[in-house]
């Protein structure tokens, strides 16, 4: 089997913008869409998908076919329909509707998130809220900046930091609907802090401009959750780890791409000083 190509940060970054217009279009799909009765199913987890969750992934996986056709993607709905290609180069993942629950609650928080994998590691992240007209993308090693959505692209940057934990008033970013027994107690072990409950990668955002400090996740996920946030914020000056302080591995088709665990930080410092 053919390997893939490997792209790096600097040519991630020379990407970004043709990769920003095709989230930019899927949203546009999204947003054309009305949750109140639109056709949805259930998948064996139980979570469901939507007329709105195809729509996306099919004008995303269009737009990378025609800017990467080489390259391989990793989409939540396409996972589960086809085998895996080989990922030992360079791979995009996509969650072409993260928070399809929120979407079908009538709620603004779920977005549409891509990322570019490299040797494992996201190196290039976007992450877009079609109904707040908002999105973040990063590239490690670069920067990290939020824009104002458009109907195919971005503009009006501002670049984006992660804070140092403050002294008093620390946010914790929570799940809204996946909130487990030890996350919850992982969290009070911090000490007094303010819990911000939210749908989907929004929490990697709040985290990367600052307006949170820690997103922890003490149960599984999937990389297509993770992997565009994960990049947003290591761009921004976060960091995201296991549990136990190592590195996420992307791409691991032989666990179905499960994340296992993962704490999200602003924070390096603060990361480095707390024991699991």
């Amino acid at each position: 089997m053919r390997s893939s190509p490997e792209i790096s940060s600097a040519e991630a970054a020379e990407l970004l913008d043709e990769l920003t217009a095709i989230v930019a279009r899927a949203s546009s799909l999204i947003r054309a869409i009305s949750p109140a009765g639109v056709p949805h199913r259930l998948k064996p987890d139980q979570s469901p998908v939507t007329a709105a969750d195809v729509a996306s992934e099919v004008a995303i996986l269009q737009g990378l076919a025609r800017l990467l056709p080489d390259v391989p993607v990793v989409s939540e709905e396409m996972a589960s329909r086809t085998a895996a290609p080989a990922l030992d180069g360079s791979f995009v993942v996509v969650d072409p509707l993260d928070g399809s629950r929120e979407f079908l609650a009538g709620s603004d928080e779920f977005t549409v998130n891509l990322a570019i994998v490299t040797r494992g590691t996201p190196i290039a992240g976007i992450v877009a809220n079609p109904n707040r007209g908002k999105v973040w993308r990063g590239i490690v090693g670069g920067k990290a900046e939020r824009l104002r959505l458009l109907e195919d692209g971005a503009d009006q940057a501002q670049r984006i930091h992660t804070r140092r934990w403050p002294d008093e008033g620390a946010i914790v970013s929570l799940s809204r609907s996946h909130l487990d027994p030890l996350t919850d107690a992982f969290v009070s072990r911090l000490g007094p802090v303010t819990r911000s409950p939210s749908g989907s990668a929004i929490k990697f955002c709040q985290i990367a401009e600052g307006a949170a400090d820690v997103y922890p996740r003490l149960a599984t996920t999937c990389e297509w959750d993770v992997a565009a946030g994960h990049a947003l914020l290591v761009a921004a000056g976060g960091i995201v780890t296991d549990p136990q302080g190592a590195h996420l591995i992307f791409g691991r088709a032989e666990q179905n791409f499960r994340v296992p665990a993962f704490i999200a930080w602003g924070d390096p410092i603060k990361a480095a000083s707390i024991a699991i």
